[in-house]
């Protein structure tokens, strides 16, 4: 592989970075959010179901545009991987996309709505479980290859469908669902704090149990994913991963125990991240496994060094207006309070 040590080589590392930033940031960010919505049939009352979608309330649609920076950003910077990515993984990508518009269409009409609001709950939860199913769909698919003839998709449209991908979904609705429970237990109190703090009990080593599997399932499945992870000296390096992954678990297993309200959401998104790491660390440097790099999906040089001027500027006010907007509703929700 003939990769130029010059700027041309190092833009789209920089370029994969951003889009890993961007998809990090979706995942943690609308993973709490999309989580209660899969808590949603567990609540006792409406009272409690509103206390619950208070709390997103000033932040779920704000969220969702990490998603769109994420897949903005593959089609100027490697427009290659977009026009192969979006063909193989097309139907799980429209099922998401359909789901989420189910999702934001009942968070808006569920609280002007009544005699009906039991459908509005109802499409509430199954377009935030869906959403969060088919995402999982989407890594699972993504992960286990896809078929490349001449620089174009050359499988078949259900190529994506496979029991490892139905898996990953599985795996991320369980995933969702934690840190839904821990951003309520930082955000309410009274009855949905309590049953959000024991949904996460529950949860914690399910989805452990997920990670496990997905780890053990990804290296026999992919032999180059077990030549990445087992061969030395890879094999020192990476070994404190999942090490750490567990005493991280085991801290937020405490946290809990012990009534803390803050510090289980923020060991949940390090548990997030920690697979999120292994996860690159499975792929990297390819962006279309097992064929194409970041290199040879690239953009011309020129096109991205004009996209990631813009990016460099406009990604500060972003993340200002993210980190903004928490500052300014930071603090609970309360029973019988709201932002409508």
């Amino acid at each position: 592989m003939d990769i130029s040590l010059g700027m041309d080589g190092y833009l789209p590392v920089i370029w994969s970075l951003l889009l890993a930033v961007a998809i990090a940031m979706y995942v943690i960010l609308d993973g709490f959010d999309l989580g209660i919505g899969i808590l949603f049939p567990f609540a006792r009352s409406e009272l409690e179901k509103d206390q619950m979608m208070n709390s997103v309330a000033p932040f779920w649609d704000g969220n969702e545009t990490w998603l769109i920076l994420g897949g903005g950003g593959l089609l100027v910077a490697f427009p290659l991987a977009y026009s192969i990515v979006m063909p193989a993984l097309y139907l799980p990508v429209i099922f998401m996309l359909l789901a989420l518009v189910f999702r934001g269409v009942a968070f808006e009409f569920r609280h002007v709505a009544d005699d009906s609001r039991f459908l509005w709950n109802i499409a509430f939860a199954a377009g935030s479980t869906l959403a969060a199913f088919f995402q999982g769909m989407l890594l699972g698919g993504f992960v286990q290859g896809i078929k490349v003839a001449d620089n174009a998709f050359a499988g078949g449209p259900l190529d994506w469908a496979t029991p490892f991908a139905a898996l990953c979904g599985i795996a991320v609705v369980a995933g969702y669902a934690l840190i839904g429970s821990v951003w309520l237990v930082m955000k309410t109190d009274g009855a949905a704090a309590r049953r959000a703090r024991a949904h996460a009990k529950l949860l914690l080593p399910v989805v452990l149990a997920f990670m496990a599997v997905v780890s053990l399932w990804t290296p026999i499945a992919f032999p180059r994913i077990a030549e990445r992870w087992f061969t030395t000296p890879n094999l020192f390096y990476l070994a404190p991963l999942p090490l750490v992954t567990l005493l991280l678990a085991w801290f937020v297993w405490r946290w809990l125990e012990e009534g803390h309200e803050n510090l289980p959401f923020f060991g949940v998104i390090g548990l997030f991240l920690l697979g999120y790491l292994g996860i690159g660390i499975s792929i990297f440097p390819y962006l279309i496994p097992p064929s194409l790099t970041v290199w040879e999906t690239a953009a011309p040089p020129a096109s991205q060094v004009f996209m990631l001027i813009g990016t460099v500027f406009m990604l500060p006010v972003i993340l200002g207006y993210v980190a903004f907007v928490y500052w300014l509703f930071r603090g609970k929700v309360r029973e019988g309070e709201g932002y409508h």
